[in-house]
């Protein structure tokens, strides 16, 4: 017989001990008993009486945490120490480790075979499980219902604006400490690093739709800060179309594609958008912005960002000023022409998403430069505008920027669904030392871009989704909701408690805390008077252009205008012009073929008179950029015969600069030169036009420039680098691909046009690339062109 392992029961007489108390061995109980000691440390709640009053509001009191005395006092189960590969073990007391680097989320599948999302190895995935070779597919093939059933919910709803767009990682280096003014994370130390994802994107078309689109262009940046998230979501322009966010689903619902029809597509010229905006004159401001060449720039890397709205900076010492925030590019700002961006949408509808990857994959990391425009709320009540009007700016020569660090892209993302579509700006996601001011379009975004992830991302936890996920410790009693991730240990859900020590606990005075801006009017709808205003600023940017860029804003004009089949629309937009500028509604009028209208009224007869009359700063050309010709793309086109000694020296000199040379021949392919040396073209014309290219060489050697006469596409390629005042260096013989082309002549005294030998390549090089570095020559244009 065996013997009993099971231990001896203790005697039940006196050695046992007779004053033992006896109690149930109900698991529950005895948790319940353990905690006796650890909640009675919180008898009550010891800040409930400092919840009230004005002081107290403006420091609220930090929560008082009781320690406990084990771990097994507040966690969710007694098991949690019998961990699995899956569950692995307790939770470490006062972490998220949801919070960790994207580096726990990355999955490589290098040598692994392929499984189901269960985890399940495929055995076959090129056929369906059928009855027989040629039978009924089963039901039973869980293999292809479960591909087929995650293709078919592959996408998620589109932004409804800002739907196109790229992103990359990066970071925010502070170049000295700015706690003067705010308490912010990112400013509280020279040479402080704060990882960042930006996403830049076009406005008004759907995801699939051109890059190249005139369209304000979004500018946002997520700052993983060690107190959390912070989003500053802007655009490429310092102004918006509307002055309260009310009129936000009436800009947007116009701007779109019209409702009977759905065209067009990414396009602000039609008849609903300019009824729109020529109705609601506050939006005359945006509209030079946005028919400026701002609004098609040559790159995402070669654009400003701005905040748009006035925002608060708060200081350790609770004291506030106000702030204006301003990105600007290394690179300079620089733009296409209307002609160039209309092809570029053709030939490549990525080319900005293209430009940006390819950037940064090859080690050009674009970089900008943080400005911020401080000034007190004193200051802004002497302005002859209000600084709440999302319409206006505060010109420079009023309020200096002062450059506060730089901002570094150097990682593509690994997944851009994963990261790009998913990520989650938001107007609310700010941090202590930084708070908002009363601007009414603000209000509305504060709580629209939270409802917006909601909808998109499947519920309220997108927060938990990797590239959204701060940094910081995510500590709260949220609960529940779609797609939950976090695995929260414990059973209290709720604030106050004593089931765990108090746990987590408000912050006070080191947490964020609203600015106590008083408030004493009435409750009412309504504006403030200076935002009745509506064209000094607008006025204020046409005559800070210079003169081509001003012929610019008046070919968009009349090309947008013309869209527009209603001719009462054009004309109401008219003699809204005349209030901005005569002579530019006289431009624009005589390319309609219409009369110049009366001036439209205006809604305020005595403005106060504008400070500034005339801001450099606000022309492209204020910003040349530091970079020179890094990351410019450079077309060589080649054929056989090429003269190869020159091309090889120029390329020399333009590698060395930084510039992307490319040879460009009738087809891709290798190409055999005058020494018999070969050149390989990784591009052909028919599939890189020339518009998509800075600047042009055309190449020396007889038999080579002739074989390229005789192909009509090397005359297009030639015609639109020099209409798009693009930089074009001729060597020997190649000067008879510009006469081929009609533009010898026109060319002779051109300052973006070089002429050299074959032996004078390298000499000539550095002009070559200070010319490009200029971005492109408008004096070329004697009229400018018309769209």
């Amino acid at each position: 017989m065996a013997t009993s392992k099971k231990p001896a029961r203790a005697s039940r007489g006196k050695s046992a001990g007779s004053d033992r108390v006896l109690r149930t061995n109900d698991i529950v109980v005895k948790q319940a008993r353990a905690s006796e000691g650890f909640v009675a440390a919180i008898p009550y709640n010891s800040i409930k009486g400092l919840e009230h009053g004005h002081d107290n509001g403006v420091a609220p009191p930090s929560g008082v945490p009781v320690a406990p005395e084990s771990s097994g006092l507040t966690a969710s189960t007694t098991t949690e120490n019998t961990g699995t590969a899956k569950t692995g073990g307790a939770a470490p007391l006062g972490t998220n480790t949801t919070n960790e680097s994207l580096d726990r989320v990355r999955v490589d599948a290098s040598d692994q075979p392929l499984t189901t999302n269960q985890g399940v190895s495929i055995g076959d995935n090129q056929n369906t499980l059928k009855a027989g070779l040629r039978g009924p597919s089963l039901l039973e093939d869980f293999i292809l219902r479960e591909k087929i059933t995650h293709f078919d919910h592959e996408r998620i709803p589109e932004r409804i604006v800002h739907a196109s767009g790229s992103g990359a990682h990066g970071f925010f280096e502070a170049y000295d400490e700015f706690t003067r003014y705010t308490r912010a994370a990112p400013f509280s130390k020279k040479g402080k690093t704060t990882p960042v994802f930006v996403r830049f994107s076009t406005v008004a078309g759907e995801r699939g739709s051109k890059d190249t689109a005139r369209d304000a262009r979004g500018f946002a940046v997520k700052f993983y800060t060690d107190e959390g998230n912070w989003d500053l979501v802007g655009n490429n322009i310092p102004v918006f179309f509307i002055q309260d966010a009310m009129k936000f689903p009436d800009l947007v619902h116009a701007v779109k594609p019209e409702p009977h029809h759905g065209m067009p597509q990414a396009a602000s010229a039609h008849d609903t958008f300019w009824d729109f905006v020529s109705l609601m004159p506050e939006s005359t401001h945006m509209l030079m912005w946005v028919m400026s060449d701002r609004a098609i720039p040559r790159s995402f890397r070669m654009m400003q960002g701005f905040g748009v709205h006035t925002f608060r900076l708060i200081n350790e010492q609770g004291e506030s000023t106000f702030c204006k925030f301003h990105w600007k590019p290394q690179q300079g700002t620089h733009s296409l022409v209307w002609d160039e961006a209309v092809k570029i949408s053709g030939a490549d509808p990525d080319f900005h998403r293209r430009d940006l990857w390819e950037a940064i994959e090859s080690g050009e990391f674009p970089e900008w430069e943080l400005g911020l425009q401080i000034f007190t709320e004193e200051q802004a009540e002497g302005f002859s505008f209000d600084v709440l009007d999302s319409t206006k700016l505060v010109p420079e020569e009023l309020v200096p920027v002062i450059p506060v660090g730089r901002m570094v892209l150097n990682r593509n993302p690994d997944n851009f669904f994963a990261e790009t579509e998913q990520v989650a700006f938001c107007t609310a996601h700010i941090i202590p030392g930084i708070d908002f001011s009363n601007d009414p379009l603000l209000a509305g975004r504060i709580h629209s871009y939270v409802d917006t992830q909601i909808t998109r991302l499947g519920g309220p936890n997108f927060h938990e989704i990797p590239i959204n996920s701060p940094l910081a410790s995510v500590q709260n009693n949220q609960r529940d909701g779609m797609h939950r991730q976090v695995l929260n240990r414990g059973r209290v859900a709720y604030e106050p408690n004593s089931l765990a020590g108090g746990c987590p606990f408000q912050a006070g005075t080191s947490g964020f805390v609203s600015f106590p801006e008083a408030t004493t009017e009435d409750k009412v709808r309504g504006k403030p008077e200076k935002f009745a205003e509506h064209y000094a600023q607008a006025t204020l940017f046409f005559d800070s252009q210079t003169d081509v860029e001003k012929a610019h804003i008046a070919a968009a004009f009349r090309f947008e205008l013309s869209k527009v089949g209603v001719s009462a629309i054009r004309e109401r937009m008219l003699s809204s012009l005349v209030n901005v500028s005569p002579d530019l509604a006289a431009k624009v009028a005589a390319g309609l073929g219409m009369e110049v209208p009366d001036a439209m009224p205006k809604a305020m007869d005595n403005p106060q008179p504008p400070e500034i009359t005339q801001s450099p700063a606000l022309s492209l050309m204020a910003l040349p950029g530091e970079c020179g010709v890094r990351t410019r793309q450079i077309a060589v086109l080649v054929e056989d015969g090429v003269h190869h000694a020159s091309l090889a020296s120029l390329h020399s000199e333009l590698t060395d600069a930084g510039a992307v040379v490319h040879f460009v021949g009738p087809r891709v392919g290798l190409f055999v030169g005058d020494s018999g040396a070969k050149i390989e073209a990784d591009k052909s014309m028919e599939n890189a036009p020339g518009f998509l290219f800075d600047a042009l060489v055309l190449p020396d050697g007889s038999k080579a420039v002739q074989a390229l006469t005789d192909n009509g596409d090397p005359m297009e390629f030639v015609k639109d680098q020099y209409k798009h005042c693009k930089t074009i260096l001729a060597l020997g013989a190649g000067r008879k691909l510009l006469s081929a082309a009609g533009i010898e002549s026109a060319a002779q005294q051109d300052p973006g046009v070089f002429l050299a030998e074959s032996a004078d390549a390298a000499d000539i090089a550095p002009t070559f690339i200070d010319a490009v570095a200029a971005h492109r020559h408008p004096a070329r244009e004697i009229d400018p062109p018309t769209k």
